[in-house]
């Protein structure tokens, strides 16, 4: 049997009614494009006080393990993005549900390793960590950074600090 024209419009309108809800749900928890190996779990980050657009905001993720906290190969991975002054904004992938520490810091010159002068190694570029530590007298403990990252899109602002 043969519909009328108006009845195959009709039909195909409400067909795409139909099947865009469905579309759009289907979408509705694809990782967006986040920095890091892919997974299905991310945070969504801002980083405060990013004194200009030099360089690269680079953010390094650690495990909930105090001997890999801060140490060199200890993290995860370090992903970098580039630095907007002002904030910038960005989403970072995690393996899977946890807590974890991330680190950012203000890579200007975009040498991939963090700046350091003075005496005492201190940062030369800008630094921070997720919870926003009051940093005195040396890093923070990993007990003051960690986050519960418990399902993908959760957000956080990390601010940085030059000393």
């Amino acid at each position: 049997m043969n519909l009328p024209k108006w009845c195959h419009a009709l039909a195909m309108k409400l067909g795409l009614f139909i099947a865009l809800p469905a579309i759009l749900a289907s979408h509705a928890h694809a990782a967006p494009a986040c920095i890091g190996p892919a997974s299905d779990t991310w945070v969504n980050l801002t980083v405060d006080r990013v004194h200009n657009n030099r360089g690269l905001i680079t953010a390094t993720l650690y495990p909930n393990e105090p001997k890999r906290f801060l140490v060199k190969n200890g993290s995860l991975y370090v992903a970098s993005t580039p630095a907007k002054a002002g904030q910038t904004r960005f989403c970072l992938f995690v393996p899977r549900p946890g807590s974890y520490a991330i680190a950012i810091y203000h890579d200007e010159d975009s040498s991939g390793t963090i700046n350091r002068g003075g005496l005492f190694g201190i940062p030369s570029e800008a630094v921070g960590f997720s919870n926003n530590p009051l940093i005195f007298l040396g890093p923070p403990s990993l007990r003051s950074v960690l986050v519960k990252i418990e399902q993908a899109n959760q957000a956080m602002t990390i601010t940085l600090k030059k000393f």
